[in-house]
């Protein structure tokens, strides 16, 4: 059989995020780590023999992680933080992941542009680097017991160095040196597994805008690499972008095979006559890794004619454009998916068969295929001229309005409103508050789920989510913060509670993806023209208000980052599709003013992640971007205080951008990473105010008074307190009661030792 189909990687989560729940059983010390271990073999297994299956040549061991594939590399490397060094084993592994009681968890931050999360590296130049290769060898042998010889995935150490931070303040390219020499011991050990190893190093960093500095060293890097023993076979993997610049250099090498991603960086057409002159092999990413639309074969079969006009037909490997991580598991489940929706629909384990399935195409030609082959190819042919045509996509009106939209400022200027809302609100200096949801117990979430399979009535759903959000309120007054929240009990997740609202939207029963360790989400997905047929946020937030003399901040998600926390249909630009839902948006702010609303929160979390990962790419997005947001708020009244929030944003590059949006709040995540964002703020002059997070709410651990004023003051020594509003890192909806309570009461504290010592 050819070896001729390819998975970048595969998600590890489980079909029914089984390793979710195992872990979290765990961590709540209900189970061993024996178990978690026990559901991680059954789950790998299950996944290698799913791929076998399927019929893929190229199947991945080392993909699997209890928590982040970036945090087991400084693992295999021990790059342990000086405050973890006295841990071992699993200990150490979620010590460093998740914090403990006496050490912050290390910094985790965003893949690229995806919403998945890995743990930031952190390296110095005293650190002693040591070879574990443990678990790489043990996850290659478990698959080889089963029959299934596996590529084995490893993050390349160039990207590995660009992901990481220095806590010596140092470059750390300038460990190259020394990381360098565990890889090639690393290959020493692995060449002794079988006659020839295939090892898949995923260099994403190469589709980013790299200095000659980082370019000069893949040369040198891959000849050591490759020619550590020779029954290696390499295989340099990038997506997300083209990497151009650096598949000159890599032609040039002796690594065995290339892998690029033609739908996200279609400018790798251009490199293939470069390939066409090696002697590489073409890992071809034409099979969507990143979204969930069902592939068009003709389209596919068409770029890989293009490709196989350069590259030798032989010398080419069908793949998924990415590591499937980032699409849910399977359709299997989805049992309440409107049928002509779902036939357009295609998952994880749906792609697998598409790789399998295109690779015949390709390589038998459609004269050669058997009657189940021809049978699926004129299946898939059906669904997406069927998805083309549907009145369920196309809404004229809608359509009408986004084209004649002319609003896009709100009333005023910044100085203006601000004197107005300061009068208005009747707030002080170091304003206390939250991001906006607190903890989803599971009570809570039986009675939305007993409310949606009609186990419980309308009126009792209504009253279950009324009695916490007066907790909520009775809590946040006696913890005496400043400006309130309802908690959002009705809201599964940020987006898809709005998705779910909006027409045009689709929903799965089982669509999740994983975020960051056992975080997933289920991104809803849009497949047709947005509209809001109703409020969606009023009702709620309006009895908050009216429980509590205390100003109530409305709760919305910002158009930018419902879209890039969706799958998004393909057959439309982003940026249309980002527009109609902000003009949705706008005449829910304006409900919720006209209701008495005077705060509203538009969060915009995943505004940075949408980022193109080429400099040249970026003003459009940010344009319409802005755009966007300013759509989405244009209603509101000087009157009306405007708040957003980001998380894991890096704002040297953005924060004219974030001063364009033209929000009168913005609060951000800063906690892991001290009060380095805030500088920015001060060097550009912002003028805004800024709610910077004072403790890190990924982290079970509950930060102590000191540790607060200590934070506080840092925050004050970048910009003064009239600036300053004083909240956690982000919602606290993943975070339990009793870690809750003690921290926001903790922060309130430390604010009034700051006031006390301020006076």
């Amino acid at each position: 059989m050819l070896e001729n189909t390819y998975i970048v990687g595969f998600p590890r989560i489980g079909e029914q995020r089984e390793l979710k729940k195992v872990l979290e059983s765990y961590w709540a010390k209900n189970c061993s780590f024996d178990e978690v271990q026990k559901v991680a073999s059954e789950l790998k297994k299950r996944h290698w023999n799913y791929q076998k299956e399927a019929g893929i040549s190229y199947i991945s061991s080392n993909d699997f992680s209890f928590y982040d594939n970036v945090l087991d590399t400084a693992i295999m490397l021990n790059a342990i933080p000086k405050r973890f060094k006295n841990l071992r084993g699993e200990e150490l592994y979620f010590a460093m992941s998740r914090g403990n009681k006496s050490s912050v968890a290390m910094e985790m931050t965003k893949w690229f542009n995806t919403n998945y999360h890995y743990i930031v590296p952190e390296l110095s130049l005293e650190d002693e680097y040591k070879l574990n290769a443990s678990k790489i060898i043990n996850e290659y042998n478990e698959a080889k017991n089963l029959g299934i010889k596996t590529k084995i995935n490893l993050i390349g150490p160039i990207t590995f160095l660009a992901l990481a931070k220095r806590v010596d303040r140092g470059d750390t390219f300038e460990l190259l040196h020394k990381i360098l020499p565990i890889y090639i011991e690393l290959f020493y050990e692995l060449s002794k597994l079988d006659e020839v190893v295939t090892i898949q190093i995923d260099e994403p960093i190469f589709v980013k805008d790299n200095d000659a500095k980082i370019l000069s060293l893949i040369k040198p890097t891959y000849d050591a690499l490759s020619l550590t023993t020779n029954n290696i076979k390499l295989i340099v993997t990038t997506y997300f972008e083209h990497s151009t610049e650096a598949t000159k250099i890599l032609v040039n090498t002796p690594i065995w095979g290339l892998g690029l991603d033609f739908l996200y960086g279609s400018e790798n057409l251009a490199s293939l006559e470069l390939i066409a002159n090696s002697d590489k092999n073409l890992i071809a990413g034409v099979v969507d890794g990143r979204n969930i639309w069902k592939n068009n074969f003709e389209k596919s079969l068409d770029l890989l004619s293009k490709i196989s006009q350069k590259v030798e037909k032989d010398k080419i490997i069908i793949s998924s454009s990415c590591s499937l991580l980032h699409t849910p598991f399977t359709l299997k489940y989805e049992n309440k998916l409107d049928e002509k929706i779902k036939n357009w629909l295609s998952f994880a384990c749906e792609k697998l068969e598409e790789v399998s399935l295109l690779s015949k195409v390709f390589y038998k030609g459609i004269e050669n295929l058997d009657e189940k082959e021809l049978k699926e190819l004129n299946k898939n042919k059906d669904s997406n001229k069927s998805r083309k045509t549907s009145p369920l996509i196309h809404d004229k009106e809608v359509q009408n309005r986004v084209e004649n939209f002319k609003t896009f400022n709100r009333e005023g200027k910044y100085e203006e409103r601000i004197k107005i809302q300061k009068e208005a609100l009747k707030y002080d200096s170091l304003v206390t508050t939250t991001i906006g949801s607190f903890p989803q117990t599971s009570e809570i979430r039986k009675s939305r789920s007993d409310f949606k399979t009609n186990k419980i009535t309308k009126e009792e759903y209504t009253k279950s989510m009324k009695d916490y959000i007066d907790e909520c309120i009775t809590f946040q007054e006696e913890c005496n913060l400043d400006v309130l929240v309802h908690g959002e009990p009705e809201r599964n997740d940020m987006v898809e509670y709005f998705g779910e609202q909006l027409k045009g939207y689709g929903f799965t029963l089982n669509g999740w993806v994983q975020s960051y360790g056992s975080r997933c989400v289920k991104p809803p997905f849009i497949y047709g023209d947005i509209s809001r047929p109703k409020p969606m946020t009023v009702d709620w937030i309006t009895y908050a208000q009216s429980k509590t003399k205390k100003i109530m901040k409305g709760m919305l998600t910002g158009p930018v980052t419902i879209l890039n926390w969706s799958f998004v249909r393909d057959d439309k630009p982003r940026d249309e599709v980002s527009k109609q839902i902000a003009i949705a948006l706008s005449d829910e702010v304006n409900d919720l003013q006209n209701a008495g609303i005077k705060i509203i929160q538009v969060d915009e979390a995943a505004f940075k992640e949408g980022y193109p990962l080429r400099k040249e790419k970026i003003k459009v997005y940010e344009d319409w971007s802005v755009r966007d947001f300013k759509i989405c708020v244009s209603s509101a009244k000087k009157e009306t205080q405007i708040h957003t929030h980001m998380c894991y944003s890096e704002f040297n590059d953005i924060i004219e951008t974030i001063e364009n949006m033209d929000a009168d709040v913005i609060s951000i995540e800063t906690a892991r990473s001290g009060n380095e964002l805030l500088k920015i703020f001060k060097k550009h002059g912002y003028k805004q105010e800024v709610g910077p997070g004072v403790y890190d709410i990924h982290s079970p651990r509950i930060p102590s008074v000191e540790e607060i004023v200590k934070q506080i003051k840092a925050l004050l020594e970048v910009l003064p307190k009239e600036q300053l509003w004083i909240n956690p890192d982000c919602g606290l909806k993943t975070r339990k009661w009793e870690e809750v309570i003690p921290s926001l009461k903790n922060m309130v504290k430390a604010v009034e030792i700051i006031k006390k010592e301020n006076k």
